[in-house]
Formats: C-alpha cells, structure tokens, sequence
C-alpha cells in the first residue's frame, strides 16, 4: 500500500508514486528508499521483515542462512503484503517462529517426520504447508495422515489378527487408493468420507464377529445376514470390505451382491435453476468466487469437487473480448455475464496466503499451495438457497437433452456412460448422431 498516490504524467488512468510523478514524498523508508509499505516511523515493512527473517532463519554456527530455510526465506521476503508476515512471527502463539529458529539452529530435524511427532492443530499444519508450498519439504497429503493416526486408535480394541487384517484391508486397498487419487489432483472429501466410513464398517463387523465367538476368517453367510439384519444401514460400508476379504482370499464363504445404478434423481425445475442462475449473475453480495462456481455448476454441470481444483490456466481471455473455459478437452465459450464475471475475477484475484508463489490454482485457498474447500463453496451457495448436488442433476438433464452424449462427455468431462445415462433419462437417443459421427 502506499499512502498517497499521484496520477502518472506520461500514463493516462494510471497511479504512481510520489517521486514517479514528480511530487515530494509523505513518506520514504529510510533504508531502502521505497515509498510503499509504511511500517513505523522511518522504515518500511520489507526491510523490517528483512531483518527479522535474517535473525530468524540464520544458521548460528555459519553465520548465514539456513542453507535449507532459503527458499522460504526468498517467498517471504517477496510477499506482496509484508505487514502480514510480521503479524504471523509474532502473533501468539507464534508457534512458526519458534519452530522455524529451533530448525535454523539444527535443534530441530527440517523434514515430515518431526511434524508428525508434533500436535496436528492448525498452527503446526500451517507452518509445515507453508515450507511444503515453498520447496522446503516435499509434497504431503494431509487428509491421508489423518486417517493414518485415526486408524491406530480405531483398531486399539480387536484382537492381534482381526487388527492386522483390517490394517491391510485399510493401507492396500483404501490408502493406496486415495495416495493415487491425490498424486492425480482427485482427492475430496467424499472420497475421504467414503473411505473411513468403508474402514469403520469392516471394525465394527470384526468387534460384532468376536461378540458371536467368530472371527473374520471364519464368518459364515448365515452369520452375516444376521449382522446385516441387525445394522441395515451397513450394507454399503459392508459391501467393499467383503468383496476385499473374498478377492484376497481370506473368507471367500461370505458375499454382498452389489446393488445396480440407480437413476439419479431432479428435483430441480429448469425454471429453478434459471433462476438460480439470473440470481448469481446480479447478486453483488455473494462473493465473486462463489457466484462462478456456482455457475459453473448450473451450467455447465461441474461438481463442486473439480471447481475448487481447476487451475487458472484453464481460462483463456481472448483479445476480441471471448471468455473460454477448458473444464476438459474443449474450450467452451461462456456465456454473457459470466465472462464478464471471469474477467473481473482474474483481474483482482489474490492469493489468501502470505506466501508469493502463484500455484496456479483458480481458487486459491487460506492455506500455502492449497486450493479452497468445497465446503467453503458449499456453504456460501446453501446460504443463498441454491443446493449445489440437485442444482448440478438439473444442468445435467437439460445438457443432456441438447446436446449429443459422446459431444457432452468431451465438453463438460464426464465418461461416457455417464453422458449416455443421463441422455436416456432425458428421452433422447443419439445413437444416430454416433453412426453419423463414426463415418
């Protein structure tokens, strides 16, 4: 920020400092000359965060910086917003600066491993994504530890082979399901939800198993029917963990058929959403993010799970004013209103953290190299009566119904056999359009 700003003399509509303008300066920083960033009396924020981040990050045995803690001190340094970093050092608990001069002095190892020996409360996960997002650790997934630490305590009650097995059964078919989805960009919460719900179902069969004087490995058909009459809302978390006990061999007595598609459900009239639409195009007080999300959803049918992970390269501004989106393989003009949406967007889009480097992400999140939540995108549209999961049934009914299958999966990047599903609910059959395309 600067605390004056003078119209420019050579460009037009443009703002510039004192000195650039030809005017005498209110302020200038003593050190560095700059008139930007006022922080006290004679210095600005930069070079004051300068100074702290030397003393900080400074190796004592050297002398210089922590040969390790460079980059961070490079992002940090180049922040757009000084003022912020220097509230984070000192702004109690200042959990961060503590850690970050115990890893300088080498008290403390810089690596995953010294994280996970510590709490998981939000100021230690801040600090280990921060140097994760700036090059300091390498890449880790959050929500995948999680679930690791949770699955100790969860399995704390069976007995040694009931515990052994669900551990397998959870870190080979689950865990390595979820490090593949997050190594793919595809990591979201109702993959997450689905995969602890799956794991706990197969701990409370094994708990249910010892009350009958069974095991796991034992179980028998009859026996599990009994269980399943007894939680019947447990099929589902059942059913993977059942087939997983048969494909590997450990019970192959026991079987869950699995249940056929159903056909997916809308509630929402075509008029709803249109107006649904009309009003995240005019409605000022949603947050700009959250009206083109929305929209990207009523009208193009995008999940919220692949709007919070698109990346701003995916957006293409055109000189002769045309907005294009590639939510797949094909660019997609949008429409009037949301281009303009997207343009005042890109414009003045920020990054929430304090960190410089741009990630890349359309939406950037609160926390270093993150993207935002669904629920935070959720939240806001539930709050203004538009429900995200109906809302998307009802963009992909009307799609279907205009527009071929095999031409909407390409569009909007939905298999196939989604496209053909929902052009059959919608009465129409572009089977004729297929031959026509294929010759």
């Amino acid at each position: 920020m600067r605390p004056v700003a003078y119209p420019s003399v050579s460009s037009p509509n443009v703002l510039v400092c004192a000195t650039c303008a030809g005017e005498t300066s209110v302020f200038a920083c003593a050190e560095c000359g700059r008139e930007d960033h006022p922080y006290g009396a004679e210095r600005c924020a930069r070079c004051i965060l300068a100074e702290r981040l030397t003393a900080l990050l400074t190796d004592p045995t050297t002398g210089r910086l922590h040969p390790e803690l460079q980059s961070l001190y490079d992002e940090l340094l180049t922040t757009p917003r000084p003022q912020s970093v220097i509230t984070w050092l000192k702004k109690p608990p200042a959990t961060g600066a503590r850690l970050l001069a115990l890893m300088a002095k080498g008290e403390l190892p810089i690596n995953h491993d010294t994280f996970r020996r510590l709490p998981a409360d939000r100021s230690h996960n801040y600090l280990r994504e921060l140097l994760t997002s700036t090059g300091v650790l390498p890449p880790y997934y959050p929500p995948i530890e999680q679930i690791e630490r949770w699955l100790i305590d969860l399995l704390d009650p069976l007995d040694p082979d009931s515990t052994a097995m669900i551990s397998r059964y959870a870190h080979w078919h689950h865990l390595r399901r979820l490090r593949s989805l997050a190594e793919r960009g595809k990591l979201n919460k109702s993959v997450i939800y689905a995969a602890r719900a799956n794991i706990n179902g197969a701990v409370r069969l094994a708990l249910w198993a010892s009350m009958h004087e069974t095991t796991l490995d034992m179980l028998t058909q009859t026996q599990l029917e009994h269980y399943l009459a007894e939680y019947p809302g447990g099929r589902n978390s059942q059913q993977t963990f059942i087939a997983w006990l048969r494909r590997t061999r450990t019970n192959t007595r026991i079987n869950i058929p699995w249940r056929g598609q159903t056909t997916p459900e809308v509630v929402v009239s075509d008029a709803d959403r249109w107006n649904q639409i009309s009003q995240l195009l005019h409605d000022a007080a949603t947050p700009l993010y959250v009206r083109i999300g929305g929209l990207f959803t009523l009208l193009f049918a995008q999940p919220l799970e692949t709007i919070i992970a698109m990346r701003a390269d995916q957006i293409t501004l055109e000189h002769n004013g045309r907005v294009l989106v590639t939510f797949d393989t094909i660019p997609i003009e949008m429409p009037p209103g949301l281009d303009s949406l997207l343009r005042c967007y890109l414009a003045k889009r920020g990054t929430p953290s304090i960190v410089s480097r741009e990630h890349g992400w359309l939406f950037p999140g609160r926390h270093p190299g993150r993207h935002l939540v669904r629920e935070t995108f959720r939240g806001h549209l539930v709050a203004v009566g538009i429900k995200p999961g109906y809302s998307r049934h009802a963009a992909m009914y009307s799609l279907a119904g205009e527009v071929p299958a095999p031409v909407l999966a390409e569009l909007i990047g939905v298999a196939n056999k989604t496209a053909v599903k929902w052009a059959a609910l919608a009465g129409r059959d572009w089977s004729e359009y297929v031959t026509q395309r294929d010759t």
